[in-house]
């Protein structure tokens, strides 16, 4: 094709194969489903929602272009673009960058045209033309034309001879003048010469946006004299506009008042020894490991209770933030990062409640280092976010942690970059979170929110929002992601880890990877960390204060039994334990006799069993079991009668309403769990047993829920495509835009159909379809299909008969089998259409 492309689908038609793929790429929903031809394409590139998409994902200069010509006239030549930006003095940088910007546009197909005649597509001019309900953000209003437009002839001819123009003949001239007045920077100065100050100063006022004011019914003579020569132009009963051609030419022909070509500077830098920030980022994995591994402990006969519409109370929150010692705010993240590997989900019930899953299981059984991998590659590619817990959704109810409404599909998408602009740095490297939040607003100003589909982010008065707050989803998402990045040890003392570099890839990779990318990825991190993680001890430091230190992380068997016979005092480098008859009960009701304990004890000290120790566990070994609690509703049985005289005797016993029965028996009148409860809290260590007279064993059985998978991340629009589709779907977009597009000889009568499909009778059919087969020639074929739907195909017949043409369709590029009694008619093309 030749000439100067008329249409944007003419365009697109001119673009290699390559540049379609790039087209594509940037913005893969209009992949779905694969546009019959390039007509298609550029329809679809042109709807209102895929405008949306795309201009949401624009950077903050490129975005500024495209306002810049959605206010200069249309088609517009680059030159007057690079005014608009730069301004009549010029920008160095503006005029570097611009290229880049136009190129950007061309590429995402929401600018098309050559230079001298650049034009945005009509959606986006519609999104970012300035309006009295959606100002632009250049701060510019309505042309001349644009607000002039129904003023009465006699009252432009007065504007224009006030503004010492020649008077004209029809109002169209009349604003043509004027307009040309405006821009001409000469003539416009003498006249702003002669302004009032006061009259400057209203204009200053206006100069930068919003362009609308108010006046009164009658205007101060300053505002008069603006009025009076078209400097302000009425806007409604009492309001006014400043005209853009006036306010450019008072902006210096700038556009926006501070142009970005270049992205803000991750500064100011702070360098750290990248060693000291991995041992940093390892010592915090290690606690995030053992602060998830505490969870699942703490969840281990089951969690609580789910609500009627979803997730955890407040007040379960508030007790699971007090098991692990933190905050609230905190143990939200560490429950929803369980949440996002699999450990913990409902278990689905009838009386619903969370518990640790079998997955949970197995990942206690790995390695530290595998471990991390899983949590790090779950809340990489997770869409919830944990900061939201507490706020409020759109009814006014509040966010609960492990609840529905927490997904935010921009999550990873942020999460990756925020990592990426860190990983941008050299390694030990720390910046201020300001500075990764200002890059990132300037990467995707309109990004902030989350828009309804169709529409731009808007301020309050419904316009399309400046460059977001610190405050909006995106800037809270990315300072949420450093907060838990730093926790998880992905980052240590602000900078990006080596693991943390492996695990994100390439920080110039804009490709989201997939699932199992993300896994391979973190397993590599978590290779890389394996070496910086500290080694489970096997031993513990016995003191006389009836203490035990663990001077590093436990081995896992060592851990469980020990948390069974003491309970934690502090933890820290190393974990206190104490001793006390309580534990040391525990220990005995879970079938461990005194001499298994004492021997436990002397095989797993470096120090000797202290004598205080072996007393309490001899003391309490000797007192458990001497009373025995059955089921009758409960009793209590001793050899010892005097020691049942004692209870019996004893005030603290009225509660519980003994009797004796014999000698040796007492009967209760209360549950066996009230009554063990009862007397232990008296000081007495009775033991459970069964009707055969066994002792009972208190061994703790873990609650799992039945098989769960992890949540899947809610997707933020249509994934990106492979290469493979990327191809597949150019090659069709061509064989079609080949069907569609490709010069056919003249049909014979009966004319073709309306909607240009061929008619031609079953023996014309035939008789075609056998002379293309000879000379292996291409046809122009209407088909319908099974369903009845109608199309039009090239092809190029192989063999005739039985009714059925195989044929080589180069719409579909793939040979295919049509009944004849379904093509409705055929034509030949012309000799170089193919």
């Amino acid at each position: 094709m030749t000439g100067t492309p008329r249409t944007l689908a003419e365009e697109l038609r001119t673009r290699t194969d390559r540049g379609l793929v790039g087209l594509l790429r940037a913005r893969p929903d209009l992949l779905n489903p694969v546009p019959g031809d390039v007509t298609q394409l550029a329809t679809r590139a042109g709807t209102r929602a895929s405008v949306v998409r795309a201009v949401e994902r624009l950077d903050r200069f490129v975005l500024q272009t495209a306002e810049a010509l959605a206010v200069a006239p249309d088609p517009c030549p680059y030159d007057t673009l690079g005014a608009l930006m730069g301004g009549d003095a010029g920008d160095p940088a503006v005029a570097a960058e611009l290229p880049r910007a136009v190129a950007e546009l061309r590429a995402q197909a929401l600018v098309w045209g050559p230079d001298d005649r650049l034009r945005l597509v009509r959606t986006a001019r519609e999104l970012l033309t300035p309006s009295p309900a959606h100002p632009s953000p250049t701060g510019l209003g309505p042309t001349v034309a644009e607000a002039m437009a129904g003023m009465s002839p006699g009252r432009l001819q007065e504007i224009i001879a006030a503004a010492g123009l020649p008077t004209t003949h029809d109002p169209v001239t009349a604003v043509a003048a004027l307009t040309t007045l405006f821009a001409d920077r000469v003539r416009m100065a003498a006249l702003l010469d002669t302004a009032p100050a006061e009259s400057v100063a209203v204009l200053d006022k206006l100069l930068w946006g919003p362009p609308y004011g108010a006046v009164t019914d009658r205007p101060a003579p300053h505002l008069q004299w603006l009025l009076d020569r078209g400097l302000l132009i009425p806007s409604g009963a009492r309001n006014v506009v400043l005209p853009r051609e006036a306010a450019l030419h008072l902006r210096g022909g700038r556009a926006h008042r501070a142009a970005e070509p270049v992205p803000p500077a991750l500064s100011p830098a702070t360098e750290r020894d990248p060693q000291l920030v991995d041992n940093a980022a390892a010592s915090q994995a290690f606690t995030a490991l053992a602060t998830v591994e505490e969870l699942l402990k703490e969840w281990d006969l089951g969690g609580p209770a789910v609500l009627r519409a979803g997730g955890m109370s407040v007040r379960d929150l508030k007790r699971t933030a007090t098991a692990l010692d933190t905050t609230e705010q905190l143990a939200a993240f560490w429950l929803e990062l369980a949440y996002a590997a699999g450990l913990i989900a409902s278990d689905g019930e009838a009386d619903e409640r969370f518990a640790a899953t079998p997955a949970a299981e197995e990942w206690l059984q790995l390695p530290d280092h595998a471990r991390w991998a899983e949590l790090a590659a779950g809340w990489l590619a997770a869409t919830r976010a944990p900061g939201i817990v507490g706020t409020a959704d759109a009814k006014g109810r509040a966010l609960a942690v492990l609840g529905p409404h927490l997904d935010r599909s921009p999550a990873p998408e942020v999460r990756r970059r925020a990592l990426a602009l860190l990983a941008s740095l050299p390694p030990g490297t720390a910046v201020p979170a300001s500075a990764v939040l200002a890059r990132l607003r300037w990467e995707r100003p309109l990004r902030g929110g989350a828009p309804a589909a169709g529409q731009l982010p808007a301020d309050g008065d419904g316009s399309p929002a400046a460059p977001g707050p610190a405050d909006d989803l995106r800037s809270r998402l990315a300072q949420w992601t450093l907060a838990e990045a730093e926790l998880l040890g992905v980052t240590g003392r602000g900078a990006l880890s080596t693991h943390g570099r492996t695990l994100i890839g390439s920080p110039s990779d804009s490709t989201a990877p997939t699932p199992a990318e993300t896994t391979a990825a973190a397993t590599r991190a978590a290779a890389l960390l394996a070496p910086l993680l500290p080694e489970p001890v096997d031993h513990v430091l016995l003191q006389a204060d009836l203490t035990a230190v663990a001077p590093g992380p436990l081995r896992r068997p060592l851990a469980e039994a020990l948390g069974v016979l003491a309970d934690i005092e502090s933890k820290g480098g190393a974990t206190v334990y104490r001793f006390t008859p309580g534990s040391v009960r525990r220990a005995l009701d879970a079938g461990r006799s005194a001499a298994e304990l004492q021997e436990f004890l002397a095989a797993h000290s470096r120090t000797p069993v202290p004598q205080p120790l072996a007393y309490l566990v001899d003391d309490v070994a000797r007192k458990h079991g001497q009373l025995r609690i059955g089921a009758a509703a409960a009793y209590v049985r001793c050899d010892d009668d005097a020691l049942l005289s004692e209870i019996l005797a004893d005030r603290r016993a009225a509660a519980l309403r003994l009797r004796r029965l014999a000698p040796t028996v007492l009967a209760a009148q209360t549950s066996p769990d009230q009554l063990l409860d009862g007397l232990r809290a008296m000081g007495y260590a009775p033991a459970a047993e069964s009707a055969a007279g066994d002792v009972l064993i208190a061994r703790a059985d873990s609650y799992r829920t039945p098989p769960r998978t992890a949540p899947a991340p809610v997707p933020d629009g249509p994934p990106s495509p492979d290469p493979t589709l990327l191809a597949a779907a150019v090659r069709a977009i061509r064989a079609g835009d080949l069907a569609a597009t490709a010069e056919r000889k003249p049909v014979q009568a009966p004319a073709p159909a309306p909607g240009g499909f061929p008619r031609t009778t079953s023996a014309e059919t035939l008789a075609t379809m056998q002379a293309a087969v000879l000379t292996n020639s291409a046809l122009w074929i209407g088909y319908v299909n099974a369903d009845g739907a109608a199309s039009q195909r090239v092809i190029a017949p192989v063999r005739v008969e039985g009714g059925f043409v195989t044929a080589y369709d180069h719409t579909s590029d793939e040979v295919r089998t049509y009944p004849l009694h379904r093509i409705t008619g055929v034509a030949e093309l012309a000799d170089d259409s193919v």
